[in-house]
Formats: structure tokens, sequence, C-alpha cells
């Protein structure tokens, strides 16, 4: 399903859907082979009220009250495990969520089967590269304090935005580790 309307706005309905789907037309802006990409979400009535001239430079000054203005954070250490870097978050109190954008190669499910037993971590990243079916994808995953998750997927070989994927379970271990950068 698109997330278009016929006339191109966005059909989403809910702020943090059009935060994630604002992020990914600002990740594909930027083209592919890019690395993972953060962000702070804060709400923007909120940042108005407290920083009207951050929220001027950020193009937050329209008159909506329920949206989340992404905040893009200093480029993620090179040669570190996502896990690991997610790990090491903690959120000022200011801060309602967090989202992240990143590059991955993936399979279709019918190629589960296929996946040879015992691969360590990089033996299966080859193996994934060289699969015939794999595809480049860009996951966008949102999470709020309140536990709110939203996530954008956009296929390489598909790179248009009517053809994002949008919904709150498409990719459930990434949201689990970014909702894990609100805990105590």
């Amino acid at each position: 399903m698109s997330n278009l309307s016929p006339s191109g706005p966005p059909m989403a309905t809910s702020p943090l859907t059009r935060a994630v789907l604002e992020i990914d037309e600002y990740a594909s802006g930027l083209g592919w082979d890019r690395p993972a990409r953060l962000f702070a979400l804060v709400d923007t009535a909120r940042l108005r009220a407290q920083e009207p001239k951050l929220a001027a430079q950020l193009g937050a000054g329209g008159a909506e009250t329920t949206t989340y203005t992404p905040i893009e954070q200093e480029e993620l250490p090179r040669g570190k495990a996502l896990d690991e870097f997610l790990g090491t978050i903690a959120w000022p109190a200011g801060v309602a969520g967090c989202a992240l954008t990143v590059e991955r190669l993936m399979l279709p499910p019918s190629a589960e089967a296929a996946v040879p037993k015992g691969l360590k971590e990089a033996a299966l990243a080859k193996w994934v590269a060289r699969h015939p079916d794999r595809q480049e994808v860009r996951m966008t995953v949102a999470v709020l304090r309140t536990g709110a998750r939203e996530a954008a997927i956009r296929l390489r070989e598909k790179d248009t935005a009517t053809e994002v994927l949008t919904g709150p379970d498409l990719v459930p271990g990434l949201a689990d580790a970014l909702a894990a950068t609100f805990e105590s």
C-alpha cells in the first residue's frame, strides 16, 4: 500500500508515522550506501516554545501541535557494532523518542531454510551478500518513550516514496534496541 495520496501528500495520520516518513525521505535524498543515522524526536510544540530560533532553523514553525521534529545526532562511531553503540545512549527528558535509519541486506522468508548452519556473523554476511534473492533495504525505525513504535522500509530496487512500507512491527529487534535507550 502506498503512503501517498493520489495528489502526493502523505496519508499517514499518526505523528510518529509522519516523522518516520520524513526521516525516510531525508535519507532518500542523501542516496544509498550511507552509514546509519540517529535522530532525537522532540515534540514540535515544545520545541517552538522553548527554542524558537532552533525550531525556525529546523523548519518547525508551522501550526501543528501533535508532531515530532527529528533532530539528527552526531555521526555514529565507525567500527563499533550498532547494538553496542545503542547500549551507550541515554536521552535527556526533553527527548520524546528516537529514530534510526540503517541500510541492510535482507533475504525473503523462503531463503531461511537454505541458510547454512553454524556460520559466524562475518561469514553469514558474505553468504547473504552473494544470495541471488537478497534485497538492499533502508529501514527507518522510531520509538517513543510511551512505547509507540513505527518503521518504514524502502527497497533499493523500488526506490520511490510510493513504495515505502510502514508499520509498527516491521523491524521488532531494532525497535526493541531503540526502546532500551530510554530505560533507566
